[in-house]
């Protein structure tokens, strides 16, 4: 157990620490876990193969604790370090009677047990003398006195509440278009570059239609076709200027026509 905390460290500070997992990390006892975890305010140690929770420290600050598919029977006052603890996980212990469970009368805050498959479980009346045991408790094996199933955001009220903290920040972003995370003068300068681009696009439209009407115009001002034909015309015309008009009134004579004088 003392290597898996060092690992999950991860070089910081214990006192900056407030989510600590130490799942299949294999230990009979509590070691290595001190009080230095003053903010720790979720500890997992499910399926760690406890007997005892003897060692385990003062957690002021703890308020969830996963303690599932342990071999744990009995020592629940060793958690009277940690009278912020809402929520605890103890399924799949040991735990066989109601006096066991005597020292969660201490918990003011407690509002979530769980001990399915443990043998408490199948005492008569075992809801109820839980719930008689334990004042704050709301939901026991995950429904609450009238057998209501909890919700999610009763499970674990801290998750929800972050959860809608960063939806709240999305409809932000959506609504203005504006980054919540950034500053009034950060969004302005962000629409002032979005509108410049537009300006800089518009005026590249307007540059390549010029080109196209000009491109246009000199295709009607010059056609090689109709200007051949044109050229044609003006040498035909000079052709008939060069020919002289034959005269008009004058009779041509025949060849047999002869001078009508005497033989």
């Amino acid at each position: 157990m003392e290597k898996r905390i060092e690992l999950e460290k991860r070089g910081k500070n214990p006192a900056m620490i407030k989510e600590l997992n130490l799942d299949n990390c294999r230990s009979t006892t509590i070691v290595g876990l001190t009080e230095e975890f003053v903010n720790l305010e979720s500890l997992s140690l499910i399926n760690v193969g406890l007997t005892s929770l003897k060692g385990f420290p003062r957690l002021p600050n703890l308020q969830k604790l996963e303690l599932s598919d342990n071999r744990i029977s009995g020592g629940l006052n060793f958690l009277h370090g940690s009278p912020k603890l809402t929520h605890l996980n103890l399924s799949g212990n040991k735990i066989k009677d109601l006096e066991s469970l005597e020292p969660l009368k201490e918990f003011k805050n407690l509002k979530n047990l769980d001990l399915f498959n443990c043998d408490v479980t199948s005492i008569e009346d075992y809801r109820i003398k839980v719930f008689n045991y334990i004042p704050s408790l709301k939901y026991l094996d995950g429904f609450d006195t009238n057998d209501k199933e909890a919700d999610e955001s009763d499970i674990d009220d801290e998750d929800f509440a972050n959860d809608e903290d960063e939806e709240a920040d999305a409809d932000v972003e959506d609504d203005d278009g504006a980054d919540p995370n950034l500053d009034d003068e950060e969004n302005e300068d962000e629409e002032a570059d979005d509108d410049a681009e537009d300006d800089d696009e518009v005026g590249l439209k307007c540059l390549a239609g010029d080109d196209i009407d000009e491109e246009g115009e000199s295709e009607e001002e010059f056609n090689p076709e109709t200007a051949e034909a044109d050229d044609d015309c003006d040498i035909e015309d000079e052709e008939e200027e060069d020919e002289e008009p034959s005269p008009r009134g004058e009779k041509r004579k025949r060849p047999d026509d002869g001078d009508t004088g005497d033989e």
